[in-house]
């Protein structure tokens, strides 16, 4: 190691930035994140800089340098063009003792600023010493995917406590282990999914007792997305992580299902078309029950656990149980689907309003709002429709709509085993029957399928119409 990392407190006292580029607004603009007292000497300013100085939140100096200008800085960047203004910047800062960085010059530099996590008051600092400046930026791009921007919160919410704990806590040890728990409980959770004040009652729970309150475990209710695992939001990338429990659905695909922590329990819920392996009441106390013996379980949704995923049911029997949940979004097959296949669901020139329909069969009878479904302008998604595909088509037409309508059906989107076959209302169950697509499926209606053929960008080798 060459250089020792530090982090430097210069809230409210003068750092120099000499030159006034665009490389100076980027450095003014790390010192104000800072709260540092920031003042920019140069002959010309860019004008953003000109901008803050206006709005009184630094000092301009339109002047050529001179070395007096440093007296009273406590830290000195150099970011102008001229390598010979950059050198006396340099030297004359080293002989006031005063930290200077040149841009682009590691070699002239007393101090180089790393590529920046900021997760205040949690901050990471990465540095090649200067020698890769892009590969520190490609690390840090790496931990910002990583680490939730929660964090923060965290650290400010532990700050808010940490006289309670060291109060309660009479040795180092007795408050790291405390701090140890707690960074790996129910808090964290709390406060990354926006619950910042339960997080705080939580917390203070922990420090009046910390041995009577029993270990209540928690549901992440988590929609996997329409089979792709790079579609996973962030967070429940984390959550699937940190399960003891994964409870999941058929709709859920094998390459999102290989993400789940190694070694999490795994329990097979089906919910495939009229098969279900456990009904959805049983489903709903299962969960419960598993929370309650103080197990982190992720319930694991193909799409969103509110669009047609049955999710407020679960909630409300967790709710009724006093167990702790969190929802976390997926990306909804109508979405994910649509955009794989090349069909916008909206369209300037063909639809402002798109229906989402469940196409489930109740006791073999469909029992769909036709007239709603029949409206020009719009496009209708319909899930959970290929067994009733025909039906679906045949009441359409009944209703109306055109039977040249364009349409399309869409198996397993998103993923390298999407097939599309696009037809019209007259004629797509038949060529779906033809092509022999199977669920999970999605049947996109409306003038939008035209722009498929344009719009197609997505093409896995086995794709076919």
């Amino acid at each position: 190691m060459q250089a020792l990392p530090i982090f430097m407190n210069i809230t409210h006292r003068l750092c120099m930035v000499i030159g006034g580029g665009d490389v100076a607004v980027r450095k003014v603009n790390m010192l104000l994140k800072a709260n540092a007292q920031v003042k920019v000497v140069a002959t010309t300013f860019n004008p953003a800089l000109l901008t803050l100085a206006e709005d009184e939140k630094i000092a301009l100096v339109q002047s050529t340098y001179f070395a007096s200008q440093l007296e009273g800085a406590c830290l000195v960047i150099a970011a102008t063009d001229d390598s010979t203004v950059n050198e006396t910047v340099s030297a004359n800062a080293k002989a006031l003792n005063i930290p200077v960085n040149v841009v682009d010059a590691p070699h002239l530099c007393t101090f180089t600023m790393g590529s920046i996590v900021d997760r205040s008051p949690v901050v990471i600092a990465v540095s090649s010493e200067g020698n890769a400046p892009v590969l520190a930026r490609y690390i840090r791009t790496k931990i910002e995917t990583m680490l939730p921007s929660g964090y923060g919160r965290i650290a400010a919410i532990a700050g808010e406590f940490r006289e309670k704990v060291k109060e309660k806590f009479g040795t180092t040890q007795e408050r790291r282990r405390f701090w140890e728990d707690v960074l790996q409980g129910a808090m964290v959770e709390r406060v990354l999914s926006g619950q910042e004040q339960a997080a705080r009652t939580l917390l203070q729970k922990l420090i009046d007792a910390p041995n009577e309150i029993p270990h209540k475990g928690e549901v992440f209710l988590v929609g996997g997305g329409p089979g792709e695992p790079d579609l996973l939001t962030l967070r429940a990338l984390r959550l699937m992580q940190q399960c003891d429990v994964c409870v999941y659905d058929k709709l859920v695909s094998s390459e999102v299902m290989a993400l789940v922590r190694r070694d999490a329990e795994l329990i097979y819920v089906g919910k495939s078309r009229d098969q279900h392996t456990l009904p959805q009441e049983e489903i709903n106390t299962l969960l419960a029950k598993l929370a309650l013996e103080g197990k982190r379980v992720l319930r694991l949704k193909g799409g969103d656990p509110f669009i047609f995923g049955r999710g407020g049911e679960e909630i409300e029997t967790l709710m009724a149980h006093g167990v702790p949940f969190q929802v976390v979004p997926g990306i909804t097959a109508a979405n994910g689907v649509s955009s794989y296949a090349g069909i916008p669901l909206t369209h300037r020139d063909y639809a402002q309003a798109c229906l989402f329909i469940t196409g489930h069969l109740k006791e073999g009878v469909l029992d769909l709002d036709w007239i709603a479904m029949s409206r020009p302008h719009q496009t209708v998604v319909v899930y959970m429709g290929l067994v009733g595909l025909a039906e679906i088509c045949k009441q359409l037409i009944a209703h109306g709509v055109s039977p040249n309508m364009p349409a399309a059906v869409v198996q397993q989107g998103t993923t390298k085993h999407q097939r599309v076959v696009t037809a019209t209302l007259q004629n797509l169950a038949e060529k779906v029957s033809a092509a022999q697509l199977k669920a999970p499926s999605l049947t996109i209606i409306g003038e939008v399928v035209r722009l498929r053929e344009k719009l197609t960008w997505f093409a896995p080798s086995n794709e076919r119409n």
